[in-house]
């Protein structure tokens, strides 16, 4: 153990080095601000201690908002999906174990452990329904087990799709049922091992329920795992529910860590974890939505065609290419859950735009993230900045994280519901 925090001390000194971190505000929108890269020797690591919420502890909400958990001591809950009947699954999950290529794979593993990255998830979908007086989930059971670092949870009539970090699976669902004993059906397989540097599937079905799409992040940060491990990854898929049959919607997404449909135009929106080791203000990770046939620069490029010189082979076909993305959060935010407002109950100044929950960074000093934000739409697209809705996951004192929000949803009764995978808690914010 004294080795490891050695080892963590000096890969912190070494990377001290370099450009002061930006207001994030800075970076908001459709036109943020990209500095030079920075190159390092070892890329800074800044980690908030993992601790947790303490009896009668909540994060905090904005004002006319109020907050309650509606399900603790769950494990490492990452996707939260609501049923037509009101029932709420709860994805309890964790990567399956990422081989150490590299020194700077160690020193990360040791960083993002000492965050909880590590904490050991269920691999099992639990089922929530009803609500006490107190806020808290009136039952909860064990929905479906056995299975492998589950993310994604799409339901089209009597199917229940689960994605795997390796296949896509349908499961036959009862509506009420408590559980599922049936075994799962693949229907396609999606990239995973050896190498599962992103192993989490996004997950949502077409508004007509004969397409699913698949956000399949990327095998490495920029490329450190050889092109080959790429194939079909930093990617959208589209998928034929019934056949199985796939094609590649969007590219040159690093990591699209959550899907949905914007409700006024129907058009496909994602959040993506852009790349690292340029610097705390590069690459900004954004909101956007998806056309068909698009790519979107990554690894080669960012925000359009600002070149990444680290990527050899240049593909300067590619970058003419690519688009940027309609919506920048700031850099290294982390966002996992993305969900629209349209359904929530909270008050007026939230009943148009998108919920985006921002697990926070571990590489930048101040922290960003560690916060649920709202953005509001007008006709259809992002129109001002982040206005932050749930806070008060970091200590006081800047250095402890409580909690970190991941996948978020719409429940039957308009409230928002957030995982929160360090926390092991799922927390439902209403109108006070």
């Amino acid at each position: 153990m004294n080795r490891s925090l050695a080892l963590i001390g000096c890969a912190l000194t070494l990377a001290a080095c370099g450009p002061k971190p930006a207001d994030p505000s800075t970076q908001y929108g459709a036109n943020p601000q990209l500095p030079d890269p920075h190159q390092y020797l070892l890329p800074p690591m800044k980690v908030a201690k993992a601790s947790s919420w303490t009896k009668g502890e909540t994060p905090t909400v904005a004002p006319g908002l109020k907050i309650q958990a509606l399900a603790k001591g769950l494990m490492h809950p990452r996707t939260v999906y609501v049923l037509p009947n009101g029932d709420v699954l709860v994805v309890e999950t964790s990567g399956p174990a990422a081989p150490l290529n590299r020194p700077k794979d160690f020193i990360m593993s040791l960083v993002q452990g000492m965050a909880g990255a590590g904490a050991k998830g269920g691999n099992r979908i639990t089922l929530l329904r009803g609500l006490r007086a107190n806020g808290g989930a009136a039952s909860r059971n064990t929905f479906l087990e056995g299975l492998n670092s589950p993310f994604g949870v799409a339901l089209i009539g009597s199917d229940l799709y689960v994605a795997d970090t390796d296949a896509l699976l349908r499961f036959p669902y009862v509506e009420g049922a408590t559980s599922i004993t049936a075994p799962g059906v693949k229907v396609t397989d999606l990239p995973g091992g050896p190498i599962d540097h992103h192993w989490t599937k996004s997950l949502v079905a077409s508004p007509d329920g004969t397409k699913l799409y698949v956000g399949v992040g990327s095998n490495s940060n920029i490329t450190e795992n050889g092109i080959e491990a790429e194939t079909n990854r930093a990617a959208i898929w589209e998928v034929d529910r019934v056949t199985g049959a796939h094609r590649l919607f969007a590219t040159g997404l690093r990591n699209p860590t959550a899907v949905q449909w914007e409700p006024q135009t129907q058009a496909l929106w994602t959040v993506v974890n852009e790349r690292d080791e340029i610097g705390p203000n590069l690459v900004p990770d954004y909101l956007t939505s998806v056309k068909d046939g698009a790519f979107y620069g990554w690894p080669y490029s960012y925000y359009g065609q600002h070149v990444d010189i680290r990527v050899k082979p240049q593909r300067p076909d590619l970058v003419a290419k690519a688009i940027p993305p309609d919506y920048s959060l700031s850099s290294h935010v982390a966002p996992l859950g993305l969900v629209f407002s349209a359904g929530s109950a909270l008050p007026a100044a939230y009943q148009n735009g998108a919920f985006v929950a921002e697990h926070g960074s571990w590489d930048r000093d101040p922290f960003n993230g560690y916060k649920v934000v709202f953005i509001p739409f007008i006709a259809g697209n992002p129109s001002g900045s982040p206005q932050d809705v749930v806070t008060g996951l970091l200590d006081a004192k800047q250095k402890t994280a409580r909690g970190r929000p991941v996948g978020l949803a719409v429940d039957k009764g308009g409230g928002l519901l957030i995982a929160d995978d360090l926390g092991d808690t799922v927390w439902r914010v209403t109108p006070n």
